[in-house]
């Protein structure tokens, strides 16, 4: 019984926004007020007085010390959100897609080009469902059928996911548990560069008819090489704001003088683009100088605001090491570099429209995700979870996935299950930072199949009404590339 209470409030969510298509922050609301009534001992076995002499107190300062984990999250939210307007405003991002669209007429290599590399740079640089909403229509444009354009762009951007808008869904993770960041980093990288050939050969095989040919297996693995080198490098030694942005740079721009030398393409100007992509540049600059060199490391960590409440909660903001802050630096100095700072002033505003509901829903899943620990809710799943045995590890990366099918945010599933991640490795002797990791891979997976996704990408083509025939097509391999995750978390885990 006390097990079914405790999955009561995830599973409210759950039907809330699966079954009624209620918004996360009103299906998170529900549920966080239904943990808040087990929590304070009204009903259940569940009871905040176990950790605070007045739990109504101890559950009042969770929300305040979440308020202050939301406000740390949405300054890393709102510069992407402004970086992707700015994007729009000024024309760059049609810009890329055009350049990228017409250097080759093969209908895979596109497929690379654009549903790989370029869904890959607008999930690192953007996040939040633009890579299927700006890549799917393109894909259309180039001759797909809107069905298999949206399942394009959703199988080609999913390898980024974890460390998508400037690694927003790792950075949360980090700011429930307390992680040390490259080491996270690097493990969620690893998993994916073990594995994310595979979404590659899935994806490319889904772009032409017939099999795939000599030519087709061996653009793939090269396309998968240069994102994943630089993809693993930068998450190991930076850590999560970088991988994904600075993978689909670096390696698409190595793909292209490939492509170029190979006779595949036709004439690229990349230096024309180069206003277009200076915010990202600097951005990726900026993280691999704060993140390397150890002086400069150490002058900006040096400002920290930090706080402790009733002794049970604590945190601490570096405003001048802080990634959001590295973002608004890139942004106002590439658009000054450029002479496009009108743009800034209107993408910002627009970023702030956008931010409402999406602040919203952070504040209500991060206070669930604190009562649910504080009253020891998640404790009670962690020891159902230990009770599967040497059978967990297989099935961490589905919990990562079913989160962010439930609420469409890789974000908000890391949120939610990072601690029962922790819990589970703690009950059962496993390491930390792998099950936080299947965690964080399968919150990635969880794109290709979330409903939220898949409408966005289907209205953008004319397909609505028709999103199921884009799941028949991403759910087999979203299972299969879930599937080989658990058994490399698996594996790990035996190594370890």
């Amino acid at each position: 019984m006390a097990v079914f209470l405790a999955a009561l409030p995830l599973m409210t969510v759950l039907v809330a926004m699966v079954v009624l298509r209620w918004s996360a922050a009103v299906a998170g609301a529900l549920g966080l007020t239904l943990a808040l009534i087990l929590a304070l001992g009204w009903i259940g076995p569940f009871d905040l007085a176990e950790v605070a002499p007045v739990p109504r107190l101890q559950a009042g300062m969770g929300v305040f010390a979440e308020a202050h984990s939301t406000i740390a999250i949405l300054w890393i939210i709102l510069p992407a959100l402004a970086l992707y307007e700015y994007l729009q405003r000024t024309g760059a991002a049609e810009r890329i897609r055009s350049a990228l669209a017409g250097l080759t007429e093969d209908r895979r290599l596109q497929a690379i080009l654009i549903g790989w590399f370029f869904g890959l740079f607008i999930e690192g640089a953007a996040g939040f469902g633009t890579p299927v909403a700006l890549a799917a229509p393109l894909l259309v444009g180039l001759g797909y059928a809107p069905v298999r354009a949206v399942s394009l762009a959703l199988l080609g951007h999913a390898a980024g996911v974890s460390f998508g808008a400037v690694g927003t869904p790792t950075l949360a993770q980090l700011e429930v548990s307390g992680l040390e960041a490259s080491a996270l980093a690097g493990r969620v990288a690893l998993l994916h560069a073990a594995l994310g050939w595979i979404l590659l050969l899935l994806m490319v095989r889904l772009a032409g008819e017939g099999p795939l040919r000599r030519s087709d297996l061996a653009w793939s693995a090269l396309a998968a090489l240069c994102f994943f080198v630089p993809f693993l490098a930068l998450a190991s030694l930076t850590g999560p704001e970088v991988p994904s942005l600075g993978g689909a740079l670096l390696g698409g721009f190595v793909f292209i003088l490939l492509l170029r030398r190979q006779g595949q393409s036709r004439p690229f100007e990349a230096r024309a683009l180069l206003p277009d992509l200076a915010p990202y540049l600097l951005i990726v600059g900026l993280v691999l100088i704060t993140r390397l060199i150890a002086p400069v490391q150490e002058a900006l960590r040096g400002l920290d605001l930090a706080w402790v409440l009733h002794g049970s909660f604590s945190g601490s903001f570096q405003p001048l090491y802080h990634p959001g802050s590295l973002m608004w630096l890139g942004l106002i100095v590439g658009a000054l570099l450029t002479a496009r700072m009108t743009s800034v002033g209107p993408s910002v505003r627009a970023a702030l429209r956008r931010l409402v509901p999406v602040s919203a829903a952070l504040l209500v899943m991060l206070s669930l995700s604190r009562v649910l620990v504080h009253s020891g809710m998640i404790g009670a799943l962690a020891e159902a979870a230990a009770g599967t045995g040497a059978v967990w590890p297989i099935l961490a990366p589905a919990v990562g996935a079913l989160g962010t099918f439930i609420t469409g945010s890789a974000t908000a599933s890391n949120i939610l299950f990072t601690e029962l991640q922790l819990a589970a490795a703690e009950s059962l002797s496993l390491p930390a930072i792998t099950m936080a990791a299947a965690q964080g891979f399968g919150s990635a997976i969880g794109n290709i199949i979330a409903p939220h996704n898949i409408i966005a990408g289907a209205a953008t083509v004319g397909l609505i009404g028709r999103e199921g025939e884009v799941l028949s097509r991403t759910l087999g391999a979203a299972a299969l590339y879930m599937l080989l995750g658990g058994l490399a978390v698996l594996g790990l885990t035996l190594m370890a």
